[in-house]
């Protein structure tokens, strides 16, 4: 598969291999009305097991996936993104003849979450015993195990020889109850919600594979479903009847209660952890969440009181928010929100949701090397300056800038390009064939107050954008601006992070202060302090060139005190000469939150200007700004080591 696997055994031994569902979660964005008055959805990874293993691996532990998806643009999204993930997609097999499962899911009230599942014949309901990989099954301490997949003949036989295969290893099985009636025939296709039906047969085929396992994990509705009884104490005594499993009832605002040994004579007795009550905003995805938290503390052998409450909030976390697996904690957010005091509207914290989403952004870079051809304004003036009105050309230009990057690339994620909507269209769309970093303005040209292309409300011309795009934005803001232009400009840097949060992209701000005043040591470094002081948290900075190692270290500290994770900062050109952007860079190298740089017109000015009068053709085109973005690449990685080297 996509991401080959880990070592077998030793220090590279997986923690847990997960089995079963995934698929695609498509949930309204819409909150409080029915699915019938949702107009618009998110994708994410779902499928329980999918979830738990996401889970998992933001916690630190070193997770697997047993599964199927079709061999079509959600399944191959789905291997994508748990490789982003640090999921192990080796057990993930492609199935040509069936369609990825999907599942509609809305959030109605906090007590009600319609849901339909897309299951029928299905990519992961086909898994079967033959899918089963001894040696991936035994690179694993343990395996979970999930009751959905007990409802169809083939998935139940993977599901048994998998958990065997486990055993014979010398590893440990874990069972996720799961129970959704509809996926047993048991309630009506739009009823995917209900979790409980009383059945006699459902009941006999769950029991079959607690002499299996070792731990065993469910609600109490799952309780009741497994022991065959809707008293839950006698369900619990039926169950440890037929396994000696650690026992774990969730029970949701109130936590959960652990039975290692006999069931005691209340659910009281049982072994608990701190609970968390928090408002509930939506509680599909909450199991998931609190089966990779107890994972994460049964697997490292930690006290049974320490894994319920680790696995308690997890599952407060993500019923504190939308959508399943993207809910899921770090084990950095997770520690600070077991060391701090928390509002009851869980998701309002600022504080916890930046660290949710600095901690779980996918694809850190050392650096990067952007060509920026994002420049409308300059080529509109080249245009016009040459006599030339075909904008089509512009179009084309900026494609063979693509080509230039790529072939110098040559598909290495640090490179990078800057591509607006308007003349690099094309360009932009060809670019989601790559793996490089894309960057696109949201600025219109050289406004001051800041103003935006597109919609009035900027978060609408965001939700058009594909989610790998990160919004770049140029303001020109100085310390010493009046109040009126700061508020202005300020007001607007808020709502275009609001709506790079709400629509999922990360933001890259650049400023440029030298055109609108002086600059010292300590100007980019207050201006720095004072974004952060209005709640913006930009993933990348871009910032002006500069031979003053001063500043360069004040906009560092700055940044850092306020955000340790920021992802870093790239050099801007200012179409300087390329003598005076080597120095810059060199400069700015010694910085390690300094990555790279994203320059343009340095690179491409002068040729953009012979290819359109003729001068040199394509290809010649394309050769020269390759060997502009050389120079600067070599230059920075140069400067780069000279500052390990010393």
């Amino acid at each position: 598969m996509a991401q080959q696997g880990q070592e077998r055994g030793g220090e590279n031994r997986l923690d847990v291999v997960t089995l079963g569902r995934a698929g695609i979660d498509l949930y309204g964005e819409q909150i409080g009305g029915r699915l019938e008055d949702m107009a618009s959805f998110a994708k994410y990874i779902g499928g329980s097991p999918t979830n738990t293993a996401v889970g998992a691996a933001r916690l630190g532990l070193r997770a697997g996936l047993i599964a199927r998806v079709g061999a079509d643009h959600f399944g191959r999204f789905i291997v994508e993104e748990l490789n982003r993930e640090g999921v192990v997609t080796d057990g993930v097999r492609t199935d040509p003849d069936r369609l990825t499962a999907l599942a509609i899911l809305g959030i109605r009230d906090p007590d009600t979450f319609p849901l339909i599942f897309y299951r029928e014949n299905c990519a992961d309901m086909a898994l079967c015993a033959d899918d089963i990989d001894p040696d991936f099954v035994a690179s694993a301490g343990a395996l979970l195990i999930n009751g959905t997949h007990l409802s169809q003949p083939g998935v139940f036989d993977a599901s048994i020889k998998a958990a065997r295969l486990m055993k014979a290893a010398g590893g440990r099985v874990v069972f996720d109850i799961d129970y959704r009636p509809v996926l047993w025939g048991l309630a009506s296709k739009d009823n995917g919600e209900d979790r409980f039906v009383a059945d006699q047969c459902v009941t006999e085929a769950l029991q079959r594979v607690l002499p299996l396992c070792d731990l065993i994990v469910g609600t109490e509705e799952e309780i009741h479903i497994l022991g065959g009884s809707t008293d839950t104490l006698a369900a619990l005594r039926a169950i440890r009847a037929q396994s000696s499993a650690l026992l774990v009832c969730k029970r949701g605002a109130e936590g959960c209660v652990a039975f290692p040994d006999a069931v005691p004579a209340s659910l009281d007795a049982g072994i608990v952890g701190r609970g968390f009550p928090i408002e509930v905003f939506n509680v599909l995805g909450a199991g998931d969440a609190f089966m990779a938290g107890f994972l994460r503390g049964w697997l490292k052998d930690m006290p049974l009181e320490k894994c319920c409450e680790i696995a308690n909030a997890c599952g407060a976390l993500v019923v504190s928010r939308h959508g399943c697996a993207p809910a899921m904690a770090s084990w950095d957010e997770l520690r600070h929100f077991l060391a701090g005091q928390w509002p009851h509207r869980l998701r309002e914290s600022a504080e916890l949701e930046q660290l949710h989403w600095s901690t779980n952004r996918h694809g850190e870079r050392d650096e990067l090397t952007v060509l920026a051809i994002d420049h409308r304004s300059q080529f509109d003036n080249l245009l016009a300056e040459l006599g030339e009105s075909d904008e089509a050309r512009i179009h084309h230009f900026k494609n063979l800038a693509l080509e230039a990057l790529h072939r110098m690339g040559a598909g290495d994620p640090n490179y990078g390009v800057l591509l607006d909507g308007r003349f690099g269209a094309r360009a932009l769309e060809a670019a989601a064939d790559h793996p490089y970093w894309i960057g696109r303005p949201i600025e219109v040209p050289g406004s001051r107050p800041l103003l935006f292309e597109g919609s009035h409300d900027v978060g609408m011309t965001l939700r058009d954008w594909p989610t790998n795009h990160v919004v770049k934005c140029l303001v020109f803001y100085h310390p010493d601006d009046d109040a009126e232009m700061r508020a202005r400009q300020d007001r607007q840097l808020l709502r275009l992070f609001d709506a790079c949060r709400r629509t999922r992209h990360e933001f890259l701000l650049e400023i440029i202060a030298s055109k609108h005043g002086p600059v010292d040591s300590g100007t980019i470094a207050s201006v720095i302090d004072h974004v952060y002081s209005l709640g913006i948290y930009p993933d990348w900075w871009k910032l002006e060139p500069t031979t003053d190692a001063a500043a360069w270290a004040a906009s560092e500290t700055a940044i850092l005190r306020h955000d340790p994770l920021c992802r870093g900062i790239v050099l801007l050109g200012l179409s300087a000469p390329r003598d005076e952007v080597l120095a810059g860079i060199v400069a700015a190298a010694p910085f390690p939150l300094v990555k790279g740089f994203a320059v343009g017109r340095t690179i491409f000015h002068d040729v953009a200007q012979q290819w359109l009068t003729g001068a040199i053709d394509d290809e010649a085109a394309i050769t020269a700004l390759g060997e502009n973005l050389r120079v600067l690449a070599d230059g920075w990685r140069a400067a780069r080591s000279a500052r390990v080297a010393a």
